[in-house]
């Protein structure tokens, strides 16, 4: 077997860092957010005062695709899968309270991440909190939208060309941001496998490093800053070599293909979250044990931080004793498993080490193929990698139909009676009272100011200059999140799939 090297040292198969979690930690960071901004406050000050060390937020899907909550098109789904974010003031109320130069937090949001920012800024701003002090990760990874997820708004050029807005913005201004989380994570839940998932991830971060290297930006000015995100599913070594070989293909992608000198830009940092779509609503407690095993292949793997999912997420918002048992499972891994006072547990395993060259080989593979048929764009356009993802999902799911594969409580062990808890699903009057929200805001603020804003917004979205500053000048006017985005579609209309047979 090849030398496989140090922790701490290129290409970093065996962590990033060389004392890793007996030096510090991953961050415990659950995922979560309620249809109300006030709502959502109460669960992340619970959650922080249970240990939690760092937050990460969910956006409802109106936030995500850049749509008010009194849109036509948003009816039935405010604050459903997360929290509606209209204006300022909601994001004004999710952080009352929480002092943004001490907390960590993590967005997840794409189409609308440049705004999203941009309201964190100004929320900081408020606070008294210099913009440099603040730190966390948006996930900024369009992308991948296009290909597993769908919540994209605008064409593929003019979407690069806010993230990379983004990326030259927090270069200067917020420094100590993650401006993008490149993200596997929904690849891998809209039924790829994990190769595919690595893959189809580092030929988009290929992308979006091209587009900023293309802007004119030096790639050890924003290397650094980029952060991914991974499944963590249930096949536990195939996990963990997963984690060993993405560490080792981002260096080599880094530094080779495209000749970063600084260390910190070869470093494969990411977040970690177990699988949503190996949750079962057969069985709920099942899942329990699910993401206990997801989360310990991640921190053998090597994680900077984690998310474990609640037992009831597949069915509704977790429940608050579901998501105090999420946190306490990562905790119990931490501080009682003892996995944490060995660097790299599993360095040298054969089984790991060879799973982990088999990976890389098969994903170089599948970079190579992408890259002959013009890059992540073209691939994406022609509706090609939406195709490999749709036939590993049905290979995947035709395996569980026929029994080769067995699910605990869904296709073998199932009971008579299944078992009933607790859930929390955000209602009707929830809705009512955001839209009557957002109408006090719109009647309460400077219209004249926001309208102004927002036309120079729209002005500046045919040029090519930055768009931060305007973004942030409209969010500190109270422009809605609605009125944002409609100026950008005016300019570069909306993004339709192509048709693939």
């Amino acid at each position: 077997m090849d030398d496989i090297g140090l922790p701490g040292e290129f290409p970093y198969t065996r962590g990033i860092q060389p004392d890793m979690y007996r030096g510090r930690l991953w961050t415990m960071r659950q995922y979560a957010g309620f249809g109300s901004a006030s709502e959502t406050n109460k669960r992340f000050k619970y959650l922080l005062e249970n240990g939690q060390t760092g937050l990460s937020v969910a956006f409802d899907l109106p936030t995500q695709l850049g749509m008010d909550s009194d849109h036509p098109l948003a009816a039935g789904e405010v604050g459903k899968v997360g929290v509606a974010i209209d204006t300022l003031h909601d994001m004004e109320t999710v952080f009352e309270g929480i002092p943004l130069d001490r907390v960590s937090t993590s967005m997840t949001i794409n189409a609308t991440a440049a705004v999203l920012l941009a309201m964190y800024v100004a929320v900081a701003g408020k606070q008294g909190v210099s913009p440099k002090l603040i730190n966390g990760t948006i996930q900024n990874d369009i992308l991948k939208e296009y290909i597993a997820r769908g919540l994209y708004i605008y064409p593929p050029k003019f979407s690069l060309r806010l993230i990379t807005d983004v990326f030259a913005y927090c270069q200067s201004e917020v420094p100590n941001w993650n401006t993008i989380s490149i993200s596997g994570y929904h690849i891998r839940e809209a039924g790829s496998t994990g190769v595919q998932e690595l893959a189809f991830t580092f030929s988009n971060a290929i992308a979006y490093v091209q587009a900023a290297l293309d802007r004119g930006l030096d790639i050890d000015s924003f290397a650094p800053r980029i952060s991914f995100f991974f499944d963590t599913h249930n096949e536990f070594l195939e996990e963990i070599a997963k984690f060993r070989a993405a560490r080792r293909i981002w260096a080599k992608i880094t530094r080779e293909r495209f000749g970063a000198q600084n260390p910190r830009s070869w470093m494969l940092r990411f977040h970690a979250q177990t699988a949503g779509s190996s949750l079962t609503a057969q069985q709920p407690d099942n899942n329990v044990v699910r993401v206990a095993i997801q989360a310990l292949a991640a921190v053998l793997g090597g994680a900077q931080s984690i998310h474990t999912n609640s037992k009831d997420e597949a069915l509704a918002i977790p429940t608050i004793d579901a998501a105090r048992l999420a946190l306490r499972t990562q905790q119990i891994i931490a501080y009682e498993s003892g996995v944490t006072n060995t660097v790299d547990p599993v360095g040298g395993s054969y089984a790991i080490e060879a799973m982990t060259g088999k990976i890389e080989e098969e994903v170089s593979e599948h970079l190579k193929r992408i890259e002959s048929m013009g890059g992540m764009l073209a691939a994406i356009e022609s509706g090609w990698i939406q195709s490999q993802i749709h036939e590993s999902a049905y290979r995947y799911q035709r395996s569980i139909e026929a029994k080769e594969r067995i699910i605990v409580g869904v296709n073998e062990f199932r009971m008579n009676e299944e078992q009933k808890i607790q859930t929390h699903i955000s209602g009707a009057a929830l809705e009512v009272a955001q839209i009557a929200n957002l109408s006090r805001v719109r009647a309460g603020r400077d219209n004249h100011a926001a309208g102004a804003a927002v036309a120079r917004l729209e002005d500046a979205a045919r040029g090519p200059d930055n768009l931060m500053p305007l973004i942030l000048e409209a969010v500190e006017a109270y422009a809605t999140i609605g009125e944002m985005s409609d100026a950008f579609r005016r300019v570069h209309g909306e993004y339709k799939e192509a048709v693939t047979l």
